[in-house]
């Protein structure tokens, strides 16, 4: 299946005249179908290269792949190690009905959702926390070993619709930073805080499955399309900025 990475090495082999896609590494791993607009990546290139590689490669891939930005940095500079912070949002569009032009990008969800319910259902994440209850188990790793994770802020938010949108509802967006994620982390707490919107959840809840180390009783991860990668931090602690 193709896959971001592996269309920004072909564009990248051809700008540069490479012999093959040369390896990427990314700061932050995303599962099929999710979203990034804040993505860091490195990739080796040869030293007499200098040609202009944001243009060569947005005109292979815009609009579905775009680099912002590309400059040289340090030998020993490595986009996933080097990387203190990662944010990541969420979009739910909460309405009766689905609206077409945020299909691509939200999580439809009809029933009525109490958002002050959700935001109160995310405050116990906040702090270091073994997340194996929010997170799949990586292969090798037995069930009994934590997965610690530090989350520095969690917010909801109401925002609004796109401009050309004239559907009625609410779209709410939850931001998350933490140093790292665990796999299907992000999509597995917002599942667990849009079940407390609607009123099948608490935050006890949420301490609980913390507590009990285990995905058993969770509800299934939330769609993957509604999850998006927006900022990498770099150089510092994560700044607990929800953005």
């Amino acid at each position: 299946m193709p896959t971001v990475a592996g269309e920004l090495a072909v564009a990248i082999a051809r700008t540069a005249r490479l012999a093959g896609p040369p390896p990427i590494v990314c700061a932050g791993r995303t599962d099929a179908g999710v979203h990034a607009t804040g993505q860091v990546a490195h990739v080796d290139l040869p030293v007499a290269f200098d040609g202009d590689l944001v243009r060569s490669v947005n005109r292979q891939l815009a609009p579905s792949v775009v680099v912002r930005e590309a400059a040289p940095v340090d030998d020993g500079f490595d986009a996933r190690r080097a990387a203190t912070s990662r944010r990541y949002r969420y979009l739910v569009w909460n309405a009766p009905v689905p609206d077409p032009l945020l299909a691509p990008l939200a999580w439809h969800v009809p029933e009525p959702l109490e958002v002050k319910a959700m935001a109160a259902a995310a405050d116990p994440l906040l702090g270091e926390h073994d997340f194996r209850a929010f997170c799949r188990r990586p292969p090798g790793r037995s069930a009994a070993e934590p997965i610690v994770r530090r989350v520095t802020a969690a917010a909801w938010r109401t925002v609004r619709a796109t401009p050309v949108s004239e559907a009625e509802g609410t779209l709410l967006r939850f931001d998350v930073v933490a140093g790292s994620f665990c796999h299907q982390m992000v999509r597995s707490v917002v599942a667990v805080l849009v079940d407390a919107g609607r009123g099948r959840a608490t935050a006890a809840t949420v301490m609980e499955l913390l507590s009990a180390g285990s995905r058993a009783g969770s509800p299934q991860p939330a769609p993957a399309h509604g999850l998006c990668l927006v900022e990498v931090g770099y150089g510092g602690a994560p700044t607990g900025r929800p953005g």
